[in-house]
């Protein structure tokens, strides 16, 4: 392991990512560190049910299995290896490492990093008055989890008390890669620069081979799906790094694929908060260094919040979803026509039975563009039929599952296809996040026998209003003298969109510096809600980031409620910035593409 430079390699960016990653990273990235992100804010709702069932459970499994057979390499090439995949029972999955390790005979030391359980203090949050801080709701009845956020310092004390795997419950993302630098470059509390620069190598990774040509705008240009590469930040003393890959491995390293990382589910760009540091990523620098080598520079750091973001979920009522194909002339039509009787039809039995009307509906026709709203331009002669519904009963939705499949004999022609049978009817687990003092936490680290402490977490409150501001160029006032004309977006720019609860992101790159006048004139909060004005129900608002000549979308209430809460076929909002490309741009006659 060099001194001056540590290679850190991510192998998941989701519970359920590749199995084959982790061998790929171990036997031919040369790295030094291997990281795991396993928690979505879906991934622990489906936790939280797990433990539920079975108290032994409520982590990933899959790490156990991935990480056992590669623990005498990792061993014996010195590899150390961080990973969030305690979910909401750190305990339970660091106890199947240390079995999994004297089953292969292999001495390691484990670590798991508690205390992001708030469960003990929820009623004492509610009786406090606490309110969803983004959306103003009131605080759940009925609790299932309460987790805190908790950052890379409490994994880095265990790193440097000589831990060979650390495992986390609830904390961010990139404090998987962060922590391993603190611990390796001796970073403190104030190298806020460092820190700001740790966690955007920790942020490009943490999502696996979406900085590596996944997801990418450009997808045509990207070889080897068959075989992509995992991300590896080759980090240095500085805080400066290169996003990289295993040689011969597929997928592209450029400023644009690992550009539209950087954007992807982040808000105000001014102040990313995270628990270690509130990141600036306004002057971030992305330059190719050499084939499928990124170097990342500019990222600024201030302070850390005295606060502690908490995700809260709990139960609130039903859903199912129905999948089926209709074809022939106005496929689309019809599959519109059967999705409001199937509506209809549950709506009059529930009545007759006492029951209330659905909590939510959704019919779309997949393939006839109805996701795209008004600017949906495609007569299909073949979709298949969505309805999703939500309700608080679940005898309501096991008479809509049965009531289904009649739907084939009694309305439109071409029905075919089922998906997977009879919709079945599952728990709806909503999230409610709030903010909590860090002083109220109270993490600790687990080593067995080793007693490890764990630093004390402060902060200070951030003043938003004190922020920079930051803006972009504009067309110039005679840049239209010699006409002008219309393009689509994406022939000037690359654009990646995410979600983070029931808001969604879209970040927006300039293909070329000079376009960028003409992208921030046409693709303004005005139209954006607009373009999406059939999604999207709060707040628009747009960031601008001039070191990478891009912009960040950030839209509220856009996702149904999000994640498992919604009945929506694209609940995550994944498709929004491709549906944004489509969207004109009045440029210079001359200027050329």
């Amino acid at each position: 392991m060099s001194k001056d430079i540590l290679r850190i390699g991510c192998a998941s960016g989701f519970w359920g990512d590749s199995e084959f990653s982790a061998a790929q990273l171990v036997e031919h990235g040369d790295i030094d560190v291997l990281v795991f992100d396993y928690l979505a804010e879906i991934t622990m709702s489906l936790l939280i049910r797990a433990k539920a069932k079975d108290p032994s459970l409520g982590y990933a499994p899959d790490f156990v299995s991935t990480i056992k057979p590669l623990m005498k390499q990792l061993k014996a090439r010195g590899i150390r290896v961080v990973a969030n995949a305690g979910g909401v029972n750190p305990s339970a999955c660091r106890e199947a490492l240390v079995a999994a390790a004297q089953a292969e005979g292999v001495e390691l030391k484990i670590a798991a990093v508690l205390g992001d359980d708030l469960m003990t203090q929820v009623e004492a949050l509610r009786a406090a008055g606490t309110k969803e801080m983004f959306s103003g709701a009131p605080f759940p009845a009925k609790v299932m989890s309460a987790n805190a956020y908790l950052g890379a310092f409490p994994i880095a004390a265990a790193l440097s008390a000589g831990a060979d795997i650390v495992v986390t419950g609830r904390c961010v993302d990139s404090a998987v890669t962060l922590a391993p630098l603190i611990a390796h470059f001796g970073w403190t509390t104030d190298d806020l620069d460092k820190l700001a620069q740790g966690s955007l190598a920790g942020h490009l990774i943490e999502c696996g081979t979406q900085t590596t040509g996944g997801n990418y705008t450009d997808w045509q240009s990207v070889p080897g799906w068959d075989d992509m590469g995992f991300p590896i930040a080759e980090c240095r003393a500085d805080g400066s790094f290169v996003i990289t890959k295993p040689p011969g491995t597929g997928g592209l390293v450029c400023p644009s694929t690992v550009g539209e990382q950087m954007l992807y589910e982040i808000g105000d760009p001014r102040a990313y908060i995270l628990p270690d540091v509130v990141c600036d990523f306004t002057r971030v620098t992305l330059t190719q260094a050499g084939t499928d080598r990124v170097e990342v520079r500019g990222a600024r750091g201030l302070p850390p919040t005295d606060e502690a973001k908490v995700s809260i979920t709990y139960a609130d009522g039903f859903r199912a979803t129905s999948l089926f194909m209709i074809g022939g002339i106005d496929a689309g039509a019809k599959a519109h026509r059967v999705g409001a009787a199937m509506l209809a039809r549950m709506r009059r039995k529930f009545a007759e039975r006492g029951w209330p009307d659905f909590t939510e509906a959704c019919v779309e026709a997949i393939g006839a563009e109805d996701t795209y709203g008004p600017q949906a331009r495609v007569s299909a002669r073949e979709v298949m039929l969505k309805v999703g519904v939500r309700h608080p009963l679940e005898d309501a939705l096991e008479l809509f599952s049965r009531e289904v499949a009649p739907m084939a004999l009694m309305s439109a022609p071409a029905i075919t296809g089922f998906t997977g049978g009879r919709p079945k009817v599952q728990p709806v687990v909503r999230l409610f996040s709030c903010l909590v003092p860090k002083s109220q936490l109270g993490v600790s680290i687990d080593m067995g026998a080793q007693k490890v402490a764990a630093p004390a977490l402060a902060g200070v409150r951030l003043d938003a209003a004190a922020l920079p501001a930051v803006d972009g160029p504009l067309p110039a006032a005679d840049a239209f003298a010699r006409g002008s004309r219309s393009v689509p977006l994406v022939l000037l720019a690359w654009a990646r969109s995410g979600d983070k609860g029931d808001a969604a992101n879209i970040g927006i790159i300039a293909r070329k510096p000079e376009y960028l006048p003409f992208i921030r004139a046409a693709i303004t909060e005005q139209a954006v809600a607009r373009w999406f004005a059939h999604l999207v129900n709060g707040e628009v608002r747009r960031y601008d980031l001039p070191g990478t000549h891009a912009l960040n979308f950030t839209l509220q209430e856009a996702l149904g409620g999000g994640g498992v809460a919604s009945v929506r076929m694209d609940p995550q909002g994944k498709a929004y910035a491709q549906m944004l490309l489509d969207h004109p741009v009045t440029i210079p006659a001359e200027l050329a593409l």
